[in-house]
């Protein structure tokens, strides 16, 4: 099972049959096992991933990872805080951290007075939130496991003696 997950995450468009022949399973049970997967709630969605630098200026976006300190509510701890900022619709992760910050969230706005705006506005108004510091993205070099840059080659052949 663990086998079918791990071809799901290289590549969700794989088809049923092509993990049976890897996996030495008839098609019907893969599909029965991916089934059962989303039934579960293991699989909760199957997406594309876009390098942004290749849409051309359409639909570009800012990107921001924002480190939070917060005070945790009584008998709710992080959870309930945590809710309230995951519902934003920029809010594109977020993470419960252990070290100098409590959480990461990763948001998404159209410009950085957008970002600017929601980190004055919206998050750090919530009550809990002690600080916040945020870091914009520049460029992205690898996510989910995709080099987003070409990688370059050497045209020069090998010597060998």
């Amino acid at each position: 099972m663990e086998e079918i997950l791990n071809l799901l995450r290289a590549d969700a468009r794989i088809s049923a049959e092509d993990i049976a022949v890897m996996t030495k399973k008839t098609p019907e049970q893969v599909r029965a096992i991916i089934q059962k997967f989303e039934k579960d709630g293991v699989i909760l969605k199957y997406s594309a991933i876009v390098n942004p630098e290749k849409i051309n200026g359409q639909g570009a976006s800012v990107r921001a990872e924002i480190e939070i300190q917060v005070t945790p509510e009584r008998e709710h701890g992080f959870d309930a805080l945590a809710e309230r900022i995951y519902r934003f619709p920029q809010v594109r992760a977020l993470y419960l951290m252990s070290g100098g910050y409590d959480l990461k969230v990763v948001i998404e706005g159209e410009s950085l007075q957008d970002v600017a705006f929601f980190v004055a506005r919206k998050l750090s108004t919530i009550e809990g939130v002690r600080s916040t510091k945020t870091h914009f993205i520049l460029k992205t070099y690898k996510e989910n496991d995709v080099v987003y840059v070409s990688e370059k080659t050497d045209g020069r052949e090998g010597v060998t003696a």
